[in-house]
């Protein structure tokens, strides 16, 4: 059976995650959308040069969409569904800033993908993240363990950079977590995290591993102020297209990510961002692992920051 996959949002963020998951060669179809007549099928034309050169044989296409949903025929079928649409941040704005107008593009979207695609999994990277993969969910009535934000992978990422980059080590020597909100209330995870096995507080003082976390919390807001223009896109596509394989290659990969959870750590009825098991349905379970007290209640905490702001995206 043909496996395939579409990018919504033709920008920095959605070409390269189109592109990252067609170079995999394991979809027979990457579909990327736009509402700019003719961008997607530009760069789709492009990337398609590139597949002889690269060593894969994915098919990408193109395809201008309306926000009435035409163009949307061409996404039918989607296994799996990346929406990336909306606008990037701009200096000094926060992800909160974009809550209110990217709401309106996450639902059409949605609504969409929901018509066309009805049993597909969707992945949501569009800010504010948790709040807008509640929207999504609502929007598309799935499951929700069909709906998840890429959040986690992201800022974990982030950590093991600036720690492997602080006390010169390879990346791939370090293991971090973050989990709770993609925002001001990210958990970091210092019993988790580790430098080849050794705990992370035996390599870094307490004070140096704070600044490491603030410079994670705020990691996407450092992109954005020294581009000027645009925001993150290289790492936050690497994410996203890393989940989209995992459900793909119903592979049961454990990922920090924004999934529904009910009833883990004492938490119910909320998007948060937490460690789950992802396969071809989305989210097979989220993976309760030991923390410490402090840590619990800081997810706790976590949670009710955007509890109530994922109640409000309803009406959005």
């Amino acid at each position: 059976m043909a496996k395939k996959v579409t990018v919504v949002g033709a920008g920095f963020y959605g070409s390269t995650t189109a592109l990252r998951l067609a170079e995999y060669n394991i979809f027979d179809e990457v579909v990327l959308t736009d509402i700019v007549e003719g961008k997607p099928e530009g760069l789709a034309l492009d990337m398609n040069q590139s597949r002889s050169i690269e060593g894969f044989e994915t098919k990408i296409t193109g395809a201008t969409t309306t926000a009435e949903g035409a163009g949307y025929e061409k996404t039918a079928n989607s296994d799996v569904v990346v929406i990336t649409a909306g606008l990037p941040r701009k200096p000094g704005m926060s992800r909160m800033d974009l809550i209110g107008v990217n709401a309106g593009i996450v639902r059409g979207v949605a609504e969409n993908i929901a018509k066309h695609s009805p049993n597909a999994v969707i992945i949501v990277v569009s800010n504010p993240l948790d709040e807008m993969t509640a929207l999504a969910q609502l929007a598309t009535n799935f499951p929700k363990n069909r709906v998840m934000g890429q959040a986690g992978m992201l800022d974990t990422a982030r950590f093991t950079n600036f720690v492997a980059e602080k006390l010169g080590v390879e990346v791939g020597s370090v293991k971090t977590l973050t989990l709770g909100s993609h925002g001001d209330t990210m958990v970091p995870v210092p019993s988790r995290c580790t430098v080849n096995g050794d705990p992370l507080s035996e390599k870094l003082s307490q004070t140096e591993i704070d600044e490491l976390v603030d410079r994670t919390r705020n990691g996407g807001a450092e992109v954005v102020a020294l581009l000027k223009t645009g925001s993150a896109y290289y790492a936050p596509s690497a994410a996203a297209a890393r989940m989209a394989k995992a459900v793909i290659e119903d592979s049961g990969a454990v990922m920090p990510v924004c999934a529904w959870v009910d009833g883990e750590y004492g938490i119910s009825g909320v998007y948060l961002g937490v460690e789950a098991e992802i396969g071809k349905s989305g989210i097979r379970k989220v993976v309760e692992s030991k923390l410490t007290d402090g840590e619990v209640a800081s997810l706790k905490a976590a949670a009710e920051a955007v509890r109530a702001k994922q109640a409000d995206v309803k009406d959005m």
